[in-house]
């Protein structure tokens, strides 16, 4: 904590050790973050690399209220959903009638039962719309009214990519505990 607040003071002065200091502090943080809302790794360094630029430029506007890692973490998201933004009129959805209800669980404890890196990467392969919505609305706890004017997108489409992401996921869930199990059976 007081670190943190050194190195925010260095950089409000413009100190580069401070920035270096700060970035190899929360990069590793940060870039888990930006690998939520990207679809590969590269794409997730590209968010991030811009949200450091961001960081540091707005450094000033940083009030002390409220965790220094919270406000950076919004810059990632920011800078995240900017680059959707950009590029939405470039993204297909996947059709969620490939996804058949018997193959669903009801299992809260789903989650559980994998590992984070393969959660993570699940959450990678939906589409860029489904990936956002999800992200923002079980990650960074939104709602739908905000999910909505963030994405320039109606609530019931919010509503609608989040369920439809939740039942793909379950669906990519349940494939992987049956590729396990069937592993287990040989």
């Amino acid at each position: 904590m007081e670190e943190t607040k050194n190195l925010v003071e260095g950089c409000l002065h413009g100190d580069r050790h401070s920035q270096s200091s700060l970035y190899n502090l929360l990069s590793k943080k940060m870039f888990v973050v930006c690998l939520r809302y990207s679809k590969t790794r590269e794409e997730a360094e590209e968010i991030l690399q811009e949200g450091f630029m961001k960081v540091f430029q707005f450094i000033h506007q940083y009030k002390n209220t409220g965790s220094f890692e919270g406000w950076v973490s919004k810059i990632m998201m920011n800078c995240a959903l900017q680059r959707y933004r950009s590029k939405a009129h470039l993204h297909a959805v996947v059709s969620i009638d490939l996804v058949t209800e018997d193959h669903l669980t009801n299992d809260e404890n789903i989650i559980s039962k994998i590992g984070a890196k393969e959660l993570l990467l699940m959450i990678q392969e939906l589409s860029p719309a489904y990936r956002m919505v999800f992200n923002l609305y079980v990650f960074e706890g939104l709602k739908h009214r905000e999910i909505a004017k963030l994405l320039n997108i109606s609530e019931g489409t919010s509503k609608s990519n989040l369920s439809d992401a939740r039942a793909l996921l379950q669906k990519a869930v349940n494939n992987s505990l049956q590729s396990s199990q069937n592993l287990l059976e040989i």
